[in-house]
């Protein structure tokens, strides 16, 4: 193991949300692979989640620690216990939220004082941009973790600076000018940032941006191969300086028992879970989950269930637990769902290891929101998609799996939900169009064999770029380097300033 300069020392801290976590714990346990120290900084309640992991990596002689900082929670005006997104009840608590994480600056502070050795370079969620006075103070590098891909972006960046959104209405087709591919959407389709009325997050969004603007690079949970030289290109043309594609960072999780306890532990009993799929053919069943911030309402997520139910494929159904799915779980035991369905139908309540399932042979398709995250680890499964976006660059994802690579097939959602005012949408999904969209996926055609036969060509393709060689292996070297350099420089100006 190298020493001194040789092995810089990574500070990482997450944004508390499932999707920013859990793989920036994967980029963790990936820079610790690489040879550098790194700590891990979050919340009591949050580290909880990763402790057995982070202690499985230092068992296999990986430099690598979590440290917390109390978070505070009834200052800002915080239910007692609410230390990540995922729990926040309503949508007026989320700029509550992000004051609770600006109070932790301070804090960071003096524990980076405390750290030997000390911080070689800071990585945090682009939402903490106060993290880049930090770094000024300490002479190091602030690079922030971006959980979203690069054509996502391009498609934002292309609207908010071509004026093609101006006098159409909600429901008018457009085409987004200037990429490669032909991307039609409609103005009720497109994330908050993108609608004129969404005033009530401007300010955060602004400042993420402005410390976006003078960090010292960004990595990006993507690799190159998927989204296309022009989308990655694209990326690194607007944002200049240092990008760093090096995903998919879920890969790296290779271990059963890592791909189980991933972000929490399961909700189900995994033996029996293993068992359940084992009892199918190959690329049988379908795995329907929609994310961990889900909001969405008894009377849609019912037509999900009964487009499940319809398809007469067997399937897997992850249902958020807790007193957000009352009433879904309300009827899920009331109405003789899970009777009906029962042999061909698994509802896991809660939390469910994804990884785990989704590499599971009996896995035939997965039905996703199109988080970033979600939308990786199946295309990193080899898995095709059954798309049903609901807010933020969801749409955008739908758009490259279904119409850019080929490996998905779209539910057929004609608006985005407002996260937090999930109540107030209109009827999301349909179970006539779900159930249809199964059948399509599942189809023994040639249409449906050649995107399964795409699908798995993504999934070789992912497991290439984070293998010894592969792009995404180098862009992390070149980013270790990169810091090692920086080290360097600093040390070199101390020493002529002195």
């Amino acid at each position: 193991m190298d020493s001194g300069l040789n092995q810089p020392h990574f500070v990482m801290i997450p944004l508390m949300s499932p999707g920013h976590l859990i793989p920036m714990m994967d980029m963790a346990r990936l820079l610790a692979q690489h040879g550098t120290m790194v700590t891990i900084v979050t919340t009591p309640l949050n580290a909880i989640k990763f402790k057995s992991m982070i202690e499985r990596a230092r068992k296999s002689n990986l430099q690598i620690q979590i440290l917390t900082l109390p978070f505070p929670t009834l200052e800002a005006g915080l239910p007692e216990g609410c230390e990540n997104m995922s729990q926040l009840s309503t949508r007026n608590l989320i700029k509550n939220f992000y004051e609770a994480t600006n109070m932790l600056q301070i804090p960071f502070e003096n524990l980076l004082q405390s750290l030997d050795p000390p911080a070689s370079c800071i990585v945090s969620g682009k939402n903490l941009g106060w993290t880049v006075e930090t770094s000024r103070m300490f002479k190091i590098p602030r690079i922030f973790f971006d959980g979203m891909g690069c054509f996502s972006f391009s498609c934002t960046n292309r609207l908010e600076t071509s004026g093609v959104l101006e006098n159409i209405s909600n429901s008018e087709p457009f085409l987004i000018p200037g990429l490669p591919h032909s991307v039609e959407l409609t103005k009720a389709k497109l994330p908050e940032n993108l609608h004129p009325g969404s005033a009530d997050l401007t300010e955060a969004r602004n400042k993420m941006r402005a410390a976006e603007a003078v960090s010292d690079g960004i990595v990006v949970n993507t690799f190159e191969e998927l989204e296309g030289e022009y989308y990655v290109n694209e990326y690194k043309r607007v944002k200049g300086g240092n990008i760093w594609c090096i995903g998919p960072v879920s890969g790296y999780n290779k271990s059963e028992l890592d791909k189980v306890e991933r972000g929490e532990m399961a909700s189900i009993d995994v033996n029996k879970l293993l068992k359940w799929l084992d009892s199918w053919e190959q690329g049988s069943v379908i795995y329907a989950c929609l994310g961990s911030i889900c909001g969405l309402k008894e009377r849609q997520l019912k037509e999900l269930g009964l487009g499940l139910e319809a398809s007469e494929s067997p399937f897997i159904w992850v249902v958020r637990g807790g007193e957000k799915s009352v009433g879904l779980e309300k009827w899920i035991s009331e109405d003789g769902f899970e009777e009906r369905t029962k042999g061909r139908g698994l509802v896991i309540h809660g939390w469910a290891p994804q990884l785990m399932i989704l590499s599971h042979p009996a896995i035939g398709g997965f039905l996703t929101h199109c988080g970033w995250n979600s939308t990786l680890e199946g295309v990193g499964a080899g898995v095709p998609l059954i798309t049903c976006p609901l807010f933020a660059e969801q749409f955008f994802n739908e758009k490259l799996v279904v119409e850019v690579l080929g490996s998905g097939v779209s539910v057929g959602v004609e608006a985005a939900v407002t996260w937090g005012l999930e109540d107030k949408s209109g009827l999301v999904m349909k179970r006539e169009n779900v159930k249809n969209a199964i059948d399509k996926l599942m189809d023994k055609g040639k249409e449906a064999e050649e995107r399964r036969k795409k699908a798995r060509e993504l999934g070789e393709m992912a497991k290439r770029a984070i293998e010894e060689g592969g792009s995404s292996y180098l862009n992390m070297g070149i980013l270790i380097q990169y810091v090692k350099k920086q080290q360097l420089l600093t040390l070199e100006n101390d020493i002529k300033s002195s």
